[in-house]
């Protein structure tokens, strides 16, 4: 009977030290919803997680609040849209090892009838001074994203203050915009990426692209571990090799919803 239980002892204790040298490890990640909602962040992770026998734990909010996570030590990586935000982090020794992953644009958006003659426009800044002029209902993601920060930008750049009744902070991710946006026959600026995610499914269309000042290019940083000593950095930097190595780079420029490329890889060699 001893023996038995002996042998049982051992087994138990064979399996714990089995199971613990192949358990997962996990990556904490920030990001934008862009890369959630448009449906690239899934085709991203899987080879990444099967190759390294990890978990990526995703947190999907705007750039701004990405950041934030990062600055806090929540995160071991962040992966966002802002670049001026992006540099911030960096100099204030939040960030290491930045890189450039990949980007696409902003469009504006909104119904086909387009009362706010948007379409006629020749560029962004002249298309948001008529939706002001003409009170249109935008729907602003409120929420400090990368998206965000460009229509701010791009409000500035109109001399225009928006308020009023006609513009509408919605504090939510891109799809929920788009979809407020449909529901009001509305406007928006959104992302390409998840625009075209979701394009079949609300009644909006494209009125304004192609103006360089709605270029979106999107970048990867491991949180600094002299200031978060706990972040994984190792993993962190693995995974930002990855990205900007040829397989990511492969994946992101594959990736495509409808015939359609959502995003364009963009790394450089560092």
């Amino acid at each position: 009977m001893k023996k038995a239980l002996s042998i049982l002892g051992v087994i138990a204790l064979l399996t714990v030290a089995f199971s613990s040298v192949h358990a997962e490890t996990r990556l904490r990640m920030s990001t934008t919803t862009s890369t959630e909602a448009s449906g690239l962040l899934p085709v991203l992770l899987a080879p990444f997680e099967k190759a390294n026998n990890v978990k990526v734990d995703v947190i999907s909010v705007g750039t701004g609040k990405a950041l934030k996570l990062g600055e806090n030590g929540d995160v071991d990586v962040v992966f966002v849209h802002a670049r001026p935000a992006e540099d911030k982090f960096v100099a204030e020794g939040y960030g290491v090892d930045r890189r450039d992953v990949m980007y696409n644009d902003f469009v504006i958006v909104g119904p086909k009838s387009d009362p706010a003659k948007i379409k006629e426009a020749k560029t962004a800044v002249d298309g948001f001074k008529r939706l002001a002029e003409g009170k249109a209902d935008f729907i602003s993601r409120g929420d400090d994203s990368g998206t965000n920060q460009k229509e701010k930008e791009l409000w500035k750049a109109a001399g225009v203050k928006p308020e009023g009744r006609w513009y509408i902070e919605a504090g939510q991710g891109m799809g929920e915009v788009l979809q407020m946006a449909f529901d009001k026959k509305g406007y928006t600026l959104a992302d390409r990426g998840t625009f075209i995610a979701y394009e079949g499914k609300l009644d909006l269309v494209i009125l304004l692209e192609g103006d360089k000042a709605l270029f979106n290019p999107y970048g990867i940083i491991a949180v600094n571990p002299q200031k978060h000593p706990k972040a994984n950095y190792d993993l962190a930097k693995k995974f930002i090799d990855y990205v900007t190595g040829p397989e990511g780079q492969k994946v992101i420029a594959d990736f495509k919803v409808n015939g359609k490329q959502l995003f364009f890889p963009d790394a450089k060699k560092p």
